[in-house]
């Protein structure tokens, strides 16, 4: 946020200078580099920084006995809006020309973000913000301005009825240490409601994106303002109380850092105090670059970086959709030429809107325009040549930059097109309608499905089991199962859907009963892991317990891993190889046919890099197990069977994948009883 235009606000360079270094961060991290996994936490420096800034603002209009909480709304309303609903404009233009399929996930986004409700929106949509398989949507980062204006919206009320109520001894003007303690209070119940609702098994959106979960890092920058207030800081401070400033802004500064470079969105640490120690840290670098004695505040106020922070609201603004619109959706690693070309594109256009929307918006001119026309004095010669040609600037720089990023890195579709139906993202877009006589599924908390009704009911007749003898010839196209239960995640809901595969006789069903099934169960549900549980959901190893416990003993194949690999990565305490295990231990000496993982994704939770982990102990278990056999779907997998999201599948993809788990069920375990000659490993 620039100098105010009153200047009830002591101008301070240096934290302009941070804001430059915030957003900087926040830029690192969505582009994907490695070494600033933790570049997130900018938005948390953010957060501390309006804190400060707004609550000392407020409370100079209390000390001068003149608070116009209209004004101070109306004044926030023309610096943020006019940026906002420029981003949102463009961003919903180039979505309807580009990829239409994208529209109806964005107008629910268009109108949150509008009235500052997306970090909500998100949550009760079960939108997670980092798991989300595909491209993420150029506005999720809108969350972190819901979160700020609504903190704008209530805490002015708060503050008043906090000065009103909240004794203080004489003091300096405008310091209020007891008033600062209660504040302080309050950011560490929110802090510590993070840490209680965080699940390090689960997708930490929920607490990430919350108002009541994030308010800390607010409230500790207003703890600092009334402690430290900005207009009673002079340049006549002592020798060691000077060095102690320096001291403590570098150590926070020094913190900052480490903090980014070391973490990523996925440490348990971060949700269980990192980030209130973040805005701790933040808090002294604060208190020292806004100080105009110190060295820290004029090398964060370095002209280059001022200039960056002046505008860091508008960069924040466009370098999110400038990087997803122009980013390979398929993230297969960072090109270092398309990424400094995505930053230049961000910093044009956030001053582009700077010089000739925002700026003269904040400083009136939509009123003088409005007066003027209501008093018949508006032509459109009236408006400046200047300030016609700026903002024919603007509006061209835009498309222009769109369009030469474009070019540098043509983005694929962010949707597939499968069987005639335009499919975003998969399982986490919507759900699947469901085909007749097939589970029936529905949206869950965790960005899937939740929920399965079975196909026709399970025969406990024994399938026979692999034994040596080797296949007949005459019935090597036949497996030996005549009951397969299917355990699978949303790799496996393509293959029961009437729009992904519209022929019968593709899906999974058909496809078990050509190679002699004569009853299968399919336990199919998003989201599926072997230890996680959604609420109100149940997983795979309750699943087959149950089964078993219900007296089926037959064959099974088992369709999971993606969401078990990821569940580990993001801290979960049960290895993959305790995984495997615990289904195995229920299973016994049924057979099973397991189908090994593959991703496109070079980063994250699903990258392929933990999938290989998944595969290799699918091997380890499959050296333990003789009834056990693993079909190599990592070997013959084809990517342009994949979907934008580099997880899920398209129409040729899921028809594929049926009828390879098939004939692999045959190879596995043909008919007659007669076993693979291939060992583990099953490649039809």
């Amino acid at each position: 946020m620039p100098e105010p235009v009153g200047r009830s606000q002591r101008y301070m360079p240096g934290l302009d200078g941070l804001r430059a270094v915030a957003v900087l961060a926040v830029i690192t991290y969505h582009l994907g580099f490695g070494w600033a996994g933790g570049g997130l936490l900018g938005v948390g420096v953010f957060f501390t920084l309006s804190g400060y800034l707004i609550t000392d603002l407020l409370l100079a209009q209390v000390a001068s006995g003149r608070v116009d909480l209209g004004n101070f709304w109306l004044r926030r309303a023309r610096r943020l809006l006019p940026a906002l609903f420029l981003v949102l404009a463009v961003v919903t233009i180039w979505v309807a020309v580009a990829d239409r399929s994208q529209l109806p996930g964005l107008r629910g986004q268009v109108g949150a973000a509008a009235v500052y409700l997306n970090n909500w929106w998100e949550i009760f949509h079960h939108i997670p913000y980092f798991a989300r398989f595909g491209p993420p949507s150029p506005l999720n980062h809108l969350w972190s301005l819901a979160v700020e204006e609504q903190f704008y919206l209530l805490w002015p009320w708060l503050l008043l009825l906090g000065v009103r109520f909240v004794p203080e001894r004489r003091r300096p003007l405008g310091v209020r240490p007891r008033l600062a303690g209660l504040v302080l209070a309050l950011a560490l119940a929110s802090g510590a409601e993070m840490a209680l609702l965080y699940h390090p098994s689960f997708d930490p959106s929920r607490v990430y994106d919350g108002t009541d979960t994030r308010a800390f890092g607010l409230l500790f920058g207003a703890a600092l303002a009334m402690v430290w207030p900005s207009r009673l800081l002079t340049r006549r401070v002592r020798g060691h109380a000077r060095t102690l400033l320096e001291v403590a802004g570098t150590v926070g500064l020094v913190t900052i850092a480490v903090l980014i470079w070391r973490t990523n969105q996925y440490s348990p640490f971060l949700y269980r105090g990192g980030m209130v120690g973040l805005s701790a840290a933040t808090v002294l670098v604060i208190a020292a670059a806004a100080h105009p004695v110190t060295r820290l505040g004029a090398v964060l106020g370095w002209q280059p970086l001022r200039w960056l922070g002046v505008r860091s609201y508008g960069i924040y603004l466009w370098h999110a959709p400038v990087i997803v619109l122009t980013t390979s959706t398929v993230n297969r690693g960072t090109d270092l030429l398309r990424a400094a070309a995505q930053v230049a594109a961000s910093i044009v256009l956030a001053a582009l809107s700077w010089r000739f929307i925002e700026e003269p918006i904040r400083r009136g001119a939509l009123g003088r325009l409005w007066a003027a026309a209501r008093a018949g004095r508006w032509r459109p010669r009236s408006v400046p040549a200047r300030a016609r040609l700026g903002l024919t600037a603007a509006v061209a720089g835009v498309a222009l930059g769109c369009v030469a990023l474009a070019g540098i890195s043509p983005p694929r579709a962010v949707s597939s097109t499968l069987a005639g139906i335009s499919v975003n993202s998969a399982a986490l877009g919507s759900s699947l309608p469901p085909p007749p006589q097939t589970p029936t599924v529905s949206f869950s908390a965790r960005g899937g499905q939740t929920r399965t009704t079975t196909s026709p009911p399970v025969s406990k007749r024994s399938a026979a089991a692999p034994g040596p003898r080797p296949a007949d010839p005459a019935r090597a196209a036949r497996t030996s199962c005549r009951s397969v239960v299917h355990l699978g995640d949303s790799t496996s809901e393509g293959m029961i859907s009437t729009d992904y595969l519209p022929n019968p006789r593709q899906r999974l069903a058909a496809q078990y009963a050509r190679v002699g099934v004569r009853h299968e169960d399919l336990e199919i549900t998003g989201a599926t892991s072997i230890v996680e549980t959604l609420p109100g959901g149940i997983n795979a190893y309750e699943v087959a317990r149950g089964l078993v416990g219900g007296g089926y003993h037959g064959c099974w194949v088992i369709a999971l891993g993606t969401n078990d690999t990821a569940d580990v990565y993001v801290g979960s305490s049960v290895s993959l190889s305790t995984r495997i295990e615990r289904m195995m231990s229920v299973i016994g000496d049924q057979p099973v046919l397991w189908l090994n993982v593959k991703s496109l994704l070079s980063s994250g939770p699903y990258a392929e890099s933990n999938m290989e982990h998944w595969n290799s102990a699918l091997l380890q278990a499959c050296a333990q197990h003789p009834n056990m056999r693993i079909l190599d779907w990592a070997a013959v997998v084809h990517d342009s069977w994949f979907i934008a999201d580099g997880i899920h599948y398209t129409s040729p993809g899921y028809a594929a994948r049926a009828r390879l788990i098939a004939d692999g069920l045959v190879q596995a375990f043909p008919a007659g009883g007669a076993t693979s000659p291939a060992g583990c490993i099953v490649n039809p």
